[in-house]
């Protein structure tokens, strides 16, 4: 059962698209759910050309989507920040360092930042960088929701004094993303936007596959590839891939791919919200290996690793519809059983109310006037 119902503002990267970015989906998943809880929400995006040119979620239902142009429109919801019962900075806001300052000024109700890219996060950190999150505002939100679990939770409370960080991983939304009956056009599939770190992993898992296997079909797909990266001829090219596709795109593929950058690798136990995508989609998913995942798939059951190209050929040549279809029927279970954006809303709600028992609301107001 929901609690009383709270009224919560989220400054995150976008909701209105996902062009580029995994957050518009995890946001639209969550935010979903936690409305579906009696919740209000009031999302506020930053005004950037590059989602402006690439929405795909004009009008959500069950939130209300406001854009700001800079920190002095942000202005406009300084209202809205100091009476809402908690408001939620995001990972990559822009100019997201001035963002949190002025939320941990205005706001009277619980603060919190939610890292959808802890790992990230944590290296700009170390090396200086202040991208978005600066460490001596860590302490001052009353919660830290972090994608990752594991010990980076101890690190972000001893190291740089969270009162309290908790994992939110991300999730799915299974009426988003259901199972769609629909011809296979790939054996693989990759579904990513470029980055440096997870390249390699990607021509060692896929392209070489590819190269190894030319009566096998592949496909990679995403924004922001260079033009220099050679691709094999059976290997076709995806710009963008808008996520009420996603569902028809997995269902097109045999198996699908996951690639982990290497920050995440590292600090392990951060699955990416297409793990529980594809999952849900029943899809099953040929992952790189990184220490958590065992804690939340039984690989070989319900996920299959590989770290070398013809790990994945033979699985490609080798695997039989009925063994591919266990792993697929295994795999959509555990997401449906632990990781739809439902167990995320509950988990959210539950470590909101924690964190305003634990905040004094007094202090609070007398430190913003």
């Amino acid at each position: 059962m929901s609690a009383a119902p709270m009224r919560i503002v989220v400054l995150g990267l976008s909701l209105s698209s996902a062009w580029g970015n995994g957050h518009a989906t995890t946001y639209r998943a969550l935010l979903r759910a936690f409305a579906a809880r009696g919740h209000e929400v009031v999302f506020l995006e930053r005004e950037v050309p590059w989602y402006a040119g690439h929405r795909d979620l004009a009008a959500p239902d069950y939130c209300a989507l406001e854009f700001y142009r800079g920190m002095d429109d942000l202005l406009r919801w300084r209202g809205e920040i100091a009476l809402a019962d908690a408001v939620v900075v995001g990972s990559f806001v822009p100019e997201g360092v001035a963002v949190g300052d002025m939320v941990q000024c205005m706001a009277r109700g619980v603060t919190a930042f939610y890292d959808i890219d802890t790992p990230v996060t944590l290296a700009k950190l170390a090396r200086g960088e202040e991208e978005y999150l600066a460490g001596r505002q860590i302490r001052g939100y009353d919660l830290y929701l972090s994608f990752t679990g594991g010990p980076t939770l101890a690190l972000l409370e001893a190291r740089y004094g969270s009162p309290a960080a908790r994992v939110l991983h991300c999730s799915v939304d299974p009426e988003a993303y259901p199972v769609l009956d629909a011809p296979r056009r790939w054996d693989l599939s990759y579904l990513g936007t470029y980055s440096d770190d997870r390249q390699p992993v990607l021509e060692a898992l896929l392209l070489e596959p590819a190269r190894q296997a030319p009566q096998l079909r592949f496909v990679v797909a995403g924004a922001q590839y260079p033009d220099d990266i050679a691709w094999p001829p059976n290997v076709e090219r995806l710009e963008h891939v808008p996520p009420a596709d996603h569902p028809a795109f997995y269902a097109a593929s045999r198996f699908t791919l996951n690639v982990t950058r290497q920050d995440m690798v590292r600090a392990g136990h951060s699955p990416s919200v297409r793990l529980f995508e594809a999952g849900a989609c029943g899809t099953p998913v040929i992952s790189d290996a990184w220490d958590g995942i065992e804690a939340l798939f039984r690989p070989g059951e319900e996920i299959l690793l590989a770290d070398r190209p013809g790990q994945v050929r033979d699985i490609l040549l080798g695997w039989p519809d009925a063994s591919r279809d266990a792993v697929a029927r295994a795999f959509r279970a555990r997401v449906l059983a632990d990781h739809t954006a439902a167990h995320r809303a509950a988990e959210l709600e539950a470590y909101l109310l924690a964190a305003r028992r634990r905040v004094r609301q007094p202090a609070r107001v007398r430190a913003a006037t």
